[in-house]
């Protein structure tokens, strides 16, 4: 991991307190790092900066911005033109208000960035981080970045720390225009009572450690495979993983839509189909207790039937014996 270095010193200032803070950029990419090459040999691809219809190239230091005016119309500003323009270059990060920390829609968010104290005490930023965290409010801020003001919101993520995350302007964010937004979409009680089942069966807690960048990870399986001449992904495992996760993904939604089932079973809610079930177990487990019953009696029949002709038999025997003497 690359070490932090700070951005951006100033102070952080809301009302006549002033606290000293080193900025740092708080995201870094992960993106495996490439060039443009020849494709036949690998010769590597370079740029030149020419003057458009020729092969001359042109000095950095000569090159400057061509802005278009309102009607159509280039002007050309240099550095020395853009840095007249008058925006604030003192190093603070001003407070402006502090609201509710649900007002600000996550859209609006844009790059953020670590506030470390830099002076000796870091008493105020402490300070400062507690009353954020209590009051549960978003700080909004103004401040010059590379000569360019700035919205940003500030506030407290574990353990403790202020983060500046930029803010987008209003006219930066597009306003959604799609054409269903005027259709009269009739959804049923019962079908946003399954979607609402099944958001409930898959709730759980954020762990951002949970996820992986799945394609990145297959990127280096692929570069270090093509550097050794082998193969990272063979055909036929790729075909045996989709069937599989295919399969897996019909289990999920089965065992998802019996969920829902059953919960709306518990609630009360079930429908005559989902009632018939149970009546046909319960008709189960009472047939072989009608058969056991049937059982014993003829068991107790037999036997007494058996009882019966024995002492018929007895007593005939006895007769004859009487007769004979």
């Amino acid at each position: 991991m690359v070490p932090m270095r700070s951005i951006w010193k100033g102070d952080l200032s809301f009302g006549l307190v002033n606290v000293p803070v080193k900025v740092y950029s708080a995201t870094e990419s992960h993106d495996r790092k490439s060039y443009q090459v020849d494709s036949s040999d690998g010769a590597r691809i370079r740029y030149r900066r020419v003057r458009e219809g020729t092969d001359t190239e042109v000095d950095y230091s000569d090159i400057a911005n061509a802005y278009e005016t309102d009607s159509g119309e280039s002007v050309i500003l240099t550095k020395d033109d853009l840095a007249s323009l008058p925006v604030q270059k003192s190093p603070e990060i001003s407070i402006v208000e502090f609201v509710p920390v649900d007002q600000v829609d996550p859209i609006y968010f844009d790059k953020p960035y670590y506030l470390e104290p830099s002076s000796k005490s870091p008493k105020a930023y402490v300070l400062l981080a507690k009353a954020l965290q209590e009051t549960d409010r978003l700080a909004i801020a103004s401040f010059t970045l590379r000569n360019r003001t700035r919205m940003a919101a500030l506030r407290v993520i574990e353990p403790g720390v202020m983060t500046l995350q930029t803010l987008l302007w209003p006219d930066e964010v597009r306003k959604p225009d799609f054409d269903f937004l005027g259709d009269d979409v009739q959804i049923r009680d019962q079908e946003l009572k399954m979607a609402s089942s099944l958001i409930d069966s898959m709730a759980t807690d954020y762990d951002p450690d949970e996820f992986s960048d799945t394609y990145q990870d297959e990127l280096s399986k692929l570069i270090e495979a093509k550097a050794e001449g082998g193969e990272a992904f063979p055909e036929s495992d790729e075909k045996e993983e989709s069937a599989d996760e295919d399969s897996d993904v019909a289990d999920l939604l089965a065992a998802l839509r019996a969920s829902v089932k059953d919960k709306g079973d518990a609630s009360g809610g079930s429908s005559d189909a989902a009632d018939k079930p149970p009546a046909k177990k319960a008709a189960a487990k009472k047939a072989p207790a009608k058969k056991a019953a049937a059982k014993k009696t003829a068991g107790k029949k037999a036997t007494a039937d058996k009882a019966t002709a024995e002492k018929s038999t007895a007593a005939k025997k006895t007769t004859r014996k009487r007769a004979a003497s």
